[in-house]
């Protein structure tokens, strides 16, 4: 984990490990924090054309965002099933 000035504030750094979609259809990322975050690609706001491939996806695993929650000290996200 590495802490990084971010926006002038300092922000924890956690490595992408997985995906999932949410009940939306849009792709949220993993972090080995156990926090998700989504990683959309909505232009001109969200620029990730990544996202829209598993291959783009894949080749983004082990790339380090910057984890709010983790600045917040939340509890880590868990998977729900809506079955």
């Amino acid at each position: 984990m590495t802490v990084e000035i971010w926006g002038g504030l300092w922000s924890v750094d956690q490595k992408i490990k997985g995906y999932h979609l949410d009940s939306d259809g849009d792709w949220v990322a993993q972090l080995r924090c156990g926090h998700f975050q989504h990683v959309r690609h909505r232009p001109p706001w969200f620029n990730r054309p990544w996202v829209i491939t598993a291959e783009g996806r894949n080749g983004m695993l082990g790339t380090k965002l910057a984890c709010v929650k983790c600045d917040e000290d939340v509890p880590p996200d868990k998977l729900v099933n809506c079955d």
